[in-house]
């Protein structure tokens, strides 16, 4: 099985490709499944947030066009604080999602990309706030498949990479509350694009996970262009097979579905 769990296209603020066009290209790389996962930002964006019914429109017409080829999966990913939690469960309750990833973008509506979370606050304190939020949405908010890129501040961490040790408390909460809801987590594989010297999450949260019982893990490009689809996602599936993992997992209807590495 190959397939890429983290796309965004035209419907989402920061692409402007095709969605037809990024069909063509999975297609044309021999993918087997591909599921988009549109940005929703809520607090920070407003008309720049995906339109959800010319989404559905779209994805609906070439789900049919092309299913003798490839299937598709209708996704999207939340980027979620914990005010705006209700917002969120109301969109999902109005669209038929197979995919759900949650991410956390920003902090009471400061984003990371652009230093504005982090500035005024030592490294301890916008790292421990980053993991501290995770947790607070996921301990109330359930209608979720995977969690995005873990270890997102990294990133975008101008200081270099905080310690693991000095987060694993947070971590090893995070991941416990996961595994106990039936949840799993995504590799990733933007930390290639990204330069970084580690997979995202890294490979610490990784063994962590695998060592609480975690099990369910997608894998996907966040590819926004044709050039960055599918990207390093054959290579990610051996490091996990090297690190003990057997399985990797798709999603219909928000359902988990089993496929052997």
């Amino acid at each position: 099985m190959l397939a890429d769990y983290h796309m965004h296209t035209e419907f989402s603020d920061d692409s402007t490709c095709p969605m037809e066009k990024a069909i063509q290209t999975a297609i044309a790389k021999n993918f087997d499944e591909i599921c988009f996962t549109e940005h929703i930002d809520y607090g920070v964006k407003t008309d720049l947030n995906c339109d959800c019914q010319k989404y559905l429109e779209k994805f609906t017409y070439y789900q049919k066009l092309f299913s003798p080829q490839i299937k598709l999966k209708f996704g999207m990913e939340f980027g979620m604080q914990t005010h705006t939690i209700n917002q969120f469960a109301k969109t999902f309750a109005s669209y038929p999602f197979d995919f759900i990833i949650l991410s956390c973008h920003q902090v009471n509506n400061l984003e990371f990309w652009n230093q504005a979370f982090q500035k005024g606050k030592t490294q301890q304190e916008y790292n421990e706030l980053y993991y501290q939020e995770i947790l607070k949405v996921i301990q109330k908010y359930k209608d979720y498949c995977v969690l995005g890129h873990l270890d997102m501040i990294n990133r975008y961490d101008q200081k270099g990479i905080y310690p693991f040790n000095k987060v694993f408390d947070l971590v090893n909460e995070i991941l416990k509350q996961v595994i106990n809801d039936h949840k799993g987590i995504e590799i990733n594989t933007s930390c290639y694009r990204y330069g970084l010297k580690d997979l995202t999450p890294s490979v610490e949260i990784l063994k962590l996970y695998k060592k609480l019982g975690g099990d369910i893990i997608t894998i996907g490009s966040d590819g926004h262009d044709v050039d960055q689809y599918g990207f390093k996602i054959q290579e990610t599936k051996q490091i996990l097979k090297d690190l003990g993992f057997k399985y990797i997992y798709t999603f219909d209807k928000m359902k988990p579905i089993v496929h052997t590495i």
